[in-house]
């Protein structure tokens, strides 16, 4: 695996390495001891999928309350995702910066998210599924967020005929005020 550090304090792209013959590929994509040796969570806890049967599907941006901040690993099995963090650490000096990336099926890429981000995502294609990887457990009670169309965040989500959720679309409309 290698690590790419993004413009975000603590979080990082992570490209599988892999390794090719006749048959196809391997890569490992979760090593315990290396995400450790880089001083990253690795008592990952909870699995997860998210199934977005149409292209514009847009989920998020969530985070947990403290005491239950999560650290996810997001990849995306089938098709593809803009995936969004956005730094909520009140202590960081990335706070209230946001970054934004494809990432497909075919380009493996993952996102490493540390506690204290919100995140979201839009589906690029129909049928897109994304697997997560967080610790720790879901809270139903501590899920909180915020707009997808922060005015302040200005995110440029790239698919103009968004599908969103009542429950997303009645966030806050701003992460201002919100320090983890």
């Amino acid at each position: 695996m290698i690590f790419h550090p993004l413009g975000l304090a603590g979080a990082f792209r992570i490209t599988p390495q892999l390794m090719t013959d006749e048959r196809g590929a391997f890569a490992r994509r979760f090593c315990a001891d290396t995400f450790r040796a880089r001083g990253l969570e690795a008592d990952l806890v909870q699995r997860s999928i998210s199934f977005n049967a149409r292209a514009g599907t847009l989920r998020g941006l969530h985070f947990q309350a403290p005491p239950h901040l999560e650290t996810k690993i997001v990849r995306c099995a089938r098709g593809a995702i803009f995936d969004v963090i956005v730094d909520l650490r009140d202590s960081s000096p990335t706070y209230g910066q946001w970054h934004g990336e494809e990432l497909t099926a075919d380009n493996r890429l993952m996102l490493y998210i540390p506690k204290g981000f919100a995140h979201g995502f839009q589906s690029l294609e129909d049928n897109t599924e994304v697997d997560y990887e967080i610790t720790p457990a879901y809270v139903p009670d501590a899920g909180a967020g915020f707009r997808f169309d922060d005015p302040i965040l200005a995110i440029d989500w790239p698919v103009a005929n968004i599908i969103i959720s009542e429950r997303d679309r009645a966030l806050p409309p701003s992460f201002a005020g919100i320090r983890l």
